[in-house]
């Protein structure tokens, strides 16, 4: 008798099936978004901890609340340069980056 354990997919097998193995175009196509929507989540998280609004945290950093919505909703990508400005002087932190092989 098959459980409800058996017909579970991780995501991981998800991503294989639909997306491809990691190291296909549209697999690092997948993956690459995730990490520029993780970052908007980040900076999300981390102005409201703040209690900044996005206006306040644009303000701080000399841009404009439009541009800061439009990386927390991963509608523009952020350069590193601008991420560490936002980070450290808008909200007083740290960007630590690590690379994996």
């Amino acid at each position: 008798m098959k459980t409800k354990k058996d017909n579970l997919t991780t995501l991981e097998e998800f991503k294989d099936k639909h997306y491809g193995k990691s190291g296909t175009p549209k697999r690092d196509e997948l993956d690459s978004g995730y990490e520029n929507f993780k970052i908007g989540v980040l900076l999300l998280e981390a102005r409201l901890e703040k209690g900044l609004t996005q206006e306040e945290l644009a303000a701080k950093v000399g841009t404009t609340k439009s541009y800061i919505s439009k990386i927390e909703n991963n509608v523009k990508e952020v350069r590193i340069s601008t991420l560490q400005k936002i980070v450290e002087i808008g909200l007083g932190g740290q960007v630590q980056l690590s690379i994996k092989l």
